[in-house]
C-alpha cells in the first residue's frame, strides 16, 4: 500500500458552529435537502468544487467565511433547527420501536440485527461500492435507518475504492484508483477506554496473523463498521488486503472475505463491548461474501459455550439470513478446495482448524461442497449455515430454487426452502427533488405513512406531472453533454471539433436509460443483437440511449462490447446515476430485453429505476 502524499485539513469550527461537525459527519446528510442546502450555503461554488462533500467543504472552506457565518443569525437560525432535527430523528420512537411497544409481532422482534456486505453505495464521499449489489446494500441502511431497525452493518474499508473509468483516444476504458485517507471522510476510529484503536484478528496460515482496525461511518442511526487492514501491525502484503473492492486474484479476494466474515463477527463483539450495547440476535449475509461468519458464530459456540459442532451448526442457522442476488454461477465466488483448505487446516497435525480453533477442518470444508469436489461454493456455505434464505424477486426465488435445487436432494424445486424478498430503493435519496417537493405539497400536514396522501395523486393535472418529467429529462440532456465534452477533452480533442455535442441528444424525444454494470455476464449488447429491428438512425427516429455503464476489472473481455454505444456516459457516480434515473423515459435493468429467465431475475435496484421512469 503506498503511502499517501498529502495532508488532510479537518475544520477548525467556531464554537457557534460545531453542530455542523455532527451534520458533517452523520451520513444522513446524504438523503436530507435541507442538510445539503445548508452546507452548499456556505459557499455555492466550493460546495460544487468539492463534490458535494460536507467534510471536504468544511476543511476548504475560508475561516473568515466561517466566522462571518458565526454571527449570521438566519445561517444559525437554519443550523440550530436541523442539528435538533437530526437529534430528534437519532432518538426518537420510530417504526420498529412501535412495532415493539404495540406487541404487534407474532413474536418478539430482535433487539440487534447485523448486516454483512462486501460493498456499500451509501454516498459518493465514501466509495465503497461498485454497482446495484452495494447501492441496494446503502439503500438497506438508509431504510433501516428511517424505520429505526437496530441494525449493526459491517464491511471492509477499501484505501483506494473501486475504480473511476475514462476512456481512451481509442475508445477503451482506462481505470484509475483513488487514494482515499480516512481522516478525511466521515469516519471515526473505534477506540478503547485508553484512546487506543480497537484491533480485530484472524490467524492465516504459516503462523501469519491478519490485524485490523475498525473505522465507523454512522448512517443516520445504523452504524457502518468498516474493517481496515492497512496498519502498521501487519506485514507488508497483509496490509493490502483492503487495499481495493474487487482487485487481485483468488488469493487476495479469499482473504478479503476471511476477513469480513471471521473478523466482522469479531468487530461486531468488540464494538458492541465498547459502546454497551446489546449483541445482535440475528445475523444477515448479503451474497456469500461474509460466509465466514456463521463458521465463525460455531466457534464461538464450540469454545466458549461448549457446544458440539452439530448442536452450534443449528443454533447459529436458527439466526442467520442468506441473500442471494445472482442467477448465474459466474457471479458466486468459487475457491480452489485445496486454497480453503490451506487457510483452514490446522498446522500442528490435530486435526483442528488453526484459523477457527476448536474446529474440525473437514466440516469446515464440507459446508462449501459443490458437484465440483475440487471447489469450495461461497453460496452453498452461505445457504447451509442460513436458516431462512431469499432471492431478490418472485422470479428471481424461483430461479435460485432451481439452481440451488442440488442442496435439498430429493425436493422439487418448488419445495426448495428459498423464498423472495423484492429489493426495494430508498425513496428519499432517489426521489428527485421536484417529486419530493409536489409530495410534500400533497401532503400538507399529513404524515406521508397515510394512504390518504397517495390517493391525493390522482388530483395532480398530468400536465403538470409532465412538465415536472420534462425538466428531469432536460437536466439529464444538459449532463450527459457536459460529460460528452469533458471526456473528448481528456481524450485530446478540441472545443473547436465538438460543437456536434451540443445537438447529441434532444430532450424532446423517448430517452432511453441503460441502468447496469458491464461485466460480460450481464450481456450489455443484448439489446442491440437484432440490428434489423433497430432504426438505422435513433436521431431519425426519435429515441435515444444513455448507456450508465462501467465494465469489470481489466481482464473482462466486456471490455470490447462496451466499445459499441455512440454516447459517452457519466461515470458510475452516485450523484451521475440520480440524474440517470430522473431524466430517462424508460430505465433499463434487462430483464424485458432478456433471452432467459435466469438473467430476468436479477432485481437489484433496478426495481427502483422502473418506479421513478
Amino acid at each position: 500500500m503506498k503511502a499517501l502524499r498529502r495532508f488532510t485539513v479537518r475544520a477548525h469550527l467556531p464554537e457557534r458552529l460545531a453542530a455542523l461537525d455532527q451534520l458533517s459527519t452523520n451520513l444522513r446528510w446524504s438523503w436530507d435537502k435541507p442538510t445539503q442546502d445548508l452546507f452548499a450555503a456556505i459557499d455555492p461554488a466550493l460546495w460544487e468544487q468539492c463534490g458535494h462533500d460536507p467534510v471536504a467543504l468544511l476543511g476548504a472552506v475560508n475561516p473568515a467565511r466561517l466566522d462571518e457565518l458565526a454571527l449570521d443569525a438566519e445561517f444559525l437560525g437554519a443550523l440550530d433547527e436541523l442539528a435538533a432535527d437530526l437529534n430528534d430523528y437519532l432518538s426518537r420512537p420510530l417504526w420498529y420501536q412501535e412495532q415493539q411497544d404495540a406487541g404487534v409481532a407474532a413474536q418478539a422482534l430482535p433487539t440487534g440485527i447485523a448486516y454483512f456486505s462486501l460493498e456499500f453505495g451509501v454516498a459518493e464521499v465514501l466509495p465503497n461500492y461498485s454497482g446495484g449489489l452495494g447501492i441496494l446494500a446503502g439503500d438497506h441502511l438508509k431504510s433501516a435507518s428511517d424505520l429505526g431497525v437496530p441494525l449493526i452493518a459491517v464491511g471492509l474499508y477499501y484505501r483506494s475504492g473501486y475504480f473511476r473509468q475514462s476512456l481512451t483516444a481509442d475508445g477503451w476504458q482506462h481505470e484509475t484508483y483513488p487514494s482515499l485517507d480516512p481522516q478525511g471522510l466521515p469516519l471515526r476510529l473505534l477506540t478503547d477506554a485508553n484512546g487506543d484503536p480497537v484491533l480485530v484478528e484472524v490467524a492465516l496460515g504459516d503462523n501469519a496473523v491478519l490485524r485490523a482496525r475498525i473505522w465507523v461511518a454512522q448512517v443516520g442511526r445504523v452504524p457502518l463498521l468498516l474493517l481496515d487492514s492497512d496498519i502498521p501491525e501487519n506485514e507488508h502484503d497483509l496490509r493490502n488486503v483492503t487495499d481495493r473492492l474487487y482487485g487481485g486474484d483468488q488469493e487476495h479476494r479469499i482473504k478479503q472475505e476471511i476477513l469480513a466474515g471471521i473478523g466482522g463477527v469479531r468487530a461486531i463483539r468488540a464494538y458492541t463491548a465498547v459502546e454497551k450495547l446489546t449483541p445482535p440476535e440475528v445475523f444477515h449475509m448479503n451474497e456469500g461474501h461474509a460466509g465466514f461468519l456463521g463458521i465463525e458464530r460455531i466457534r464461538e459456540l464450540v469454545t466458549d459455550a461448549g457446544l458440539d459442532f452439530d448442536t452450534a451448526l443449528t443454533v447459529v442457522r436458527s439466526s442467520t439470513v442468506f441473500t442471494t442476488h445472482t442467477p448465474v454461477p459466474a457471479g458466486i465466488d468459487r475457491f480452489p478446495l485445496e486454497m480453503v483448505q490451506r487457510y483452514v487446516n490446522d498446522q500442528r497435525g490435530d486435526g483442528r482448524s488453526r484459523l477457527l480453533p476448536g474446529l474440525p477442518a473437514d466440516r469446515i470444508v464440507a459446508l462449501g461442497a459443490e458437484d465440483d469436489p475440487a471447489k469450495f461454493n461461497m453460496a452453498h456455505m452461505g445457504l447451509r449455515l442460513a436458516q431462512r434464505a431469499n432471492g431478490v424477486s418472485l422470479l428471481h426465488g424461483r430461479v435460485s430454487r432451481a439452481m440451488f435445487n442440488e442442496l435439498w436432494a430429493g425436493f422439487d424445486p418448488d419445495e426448495v426452502p428459498i423464498g423472495s424478498v423484492t429489493n426495494g430503493m430508498h425513496a428519499p435519496t432517489w426521489a428527485a427533488p421536484q417529486w419530493l417537493q409536489l409530495g410534500r405539497e400533497l401532503a400538507g400536514s399529513d404524515s406521508l405513512r397515510e394512504p390518504v396522501v397517495w390517493q391525493r395523486l390522482h388530483q395532480v393535472d398530468p400536465a403538470h406531472l409532465w412538465w415536472i418529467r420534462s425538466q428531469l429529462r432536460s437536466m439529464l440532456v444538459e449532463d450527459v453533454r457536459a460529460r460528452l465534452r469533458q471526456s473528448w477533452l481528456e481524450r485530446g480533442a478540441t472545443d473547436a471539433e465538438l460543437g456536434w455535442i451540443a445537438t447529441a441528444f434532444d430532450p424532446n424525444v423517448l430517452t432511453v436509460g441503460f441502468a447496469r454494470r458491464v461485466p460480460t455476464y450481464k450481456r450489455l449488447t443484448l439489446m442491440l443483437r437484432d440490428p434489423d429491428r433497430l432504426p438505422p438512425d435513433p436521431a431519425d427516429s426519435g429515441w435515444e440511449v444513455a448507456p450508465g455503464r462501467r465494465r469489470g476489472q481489466s481482464a473482462d473481455p466486456a471490455g470490447g462490447a462496451v466499445r459499441r454505444p455512440a454516447a459517452g456516459p457519466p461515470p458510475h457516480r452516485l450523484p451521475a446515476e440520480l440524474r440517470h434515473v430522473d431524466g430517462p423515459a424508460v430505465v433499463l435493468g434487462l430483464r424485458r430485453l432478456v433471452e432467459q429467465p435466469a438473467a430476468a431475475a436479477r432485481g437489484v435496484w433496478y426495481l427502483g429505476h422502473e418506479k421513478r421512469a
